[in-house]
């Protein structure tokens, strides 16, 4: 009985903190994807042929040829105009589908680490030696029930807070 519990805290501290990057990474990813603007065939076909207008309104470079050159100009501002309203409704739709699967992931990891907190309240999710840890000791180990003569008992909220800035940390490096 005492050797499946220590199996089970010794595996406690990675699979918590693996839990919380992998959350943390997909919230950092579906916020990059929700900045990244999505295109659509019909914005590249009239991104097109916006292009094609200016480049044929800058081939009349002539006097005679001012009124054919500025008609091309203002048609290319109109499709301008009707691509940029295009990407607000895109980006509209896109914003409001994205919150709402952020939503669901705050909810996720919140009742995840209720779960965590509830099951870890009192016991021990890792051991660390008391010279690495020397002034924080006290701090890491709270609420983690067991102490031990040459060891600091780390408990969960502590374990959650330090996961949770770490891999935040490495999110930022890595996705950035």
């Amino acid at each position: 009985m005492e050797e499946s519990l220590d199996h089970r805290n010794s595996l406690a501290a990675p699979l918590i903190f693996t839990v919380v990057i992998s959350f943390q990474f997909i919230s950092v990813w579906l916020e990059l994807s929700k900045k990244r603007g999505l295109r659509s065939a019909e914005d590249d076909k009239l991104r097109g042929e916006i292009k094609q207008l200016l480049k044929e309104a800058s081939a009349f470079s002539q006097p005679s040829t001012f009124a054919q050159a500025a008609k091309l100009r203002r048609m290319a501002a109109a499709k301008e105009k009707e691509l940029l309203k295009n990407q607000e409704s895109l980006n509209r739709e896109k914003k409001s589908s994205y919150d709402s699967y952020l939503k669901a992931l705050l909810f996720l990891k919140v009742f995840f680490y209720f779960v965590l907190v509830c099951w870890y309240w009192s016991s021990p999710v890792a051991a660390i030696s008391k010279q690495l840890v020397q002034p924080f000791g006290k701090v890491l180990s709270w609420r983690s029930g067991v102490s031990s003569n040459d060891n600091v008992m780390v408990g969960i909220i502590p374990w959650l807070i330090l996961s949770t800035r770490v891999s935040k940390f490495i999110c930022r490096k890595v996705l950035n």
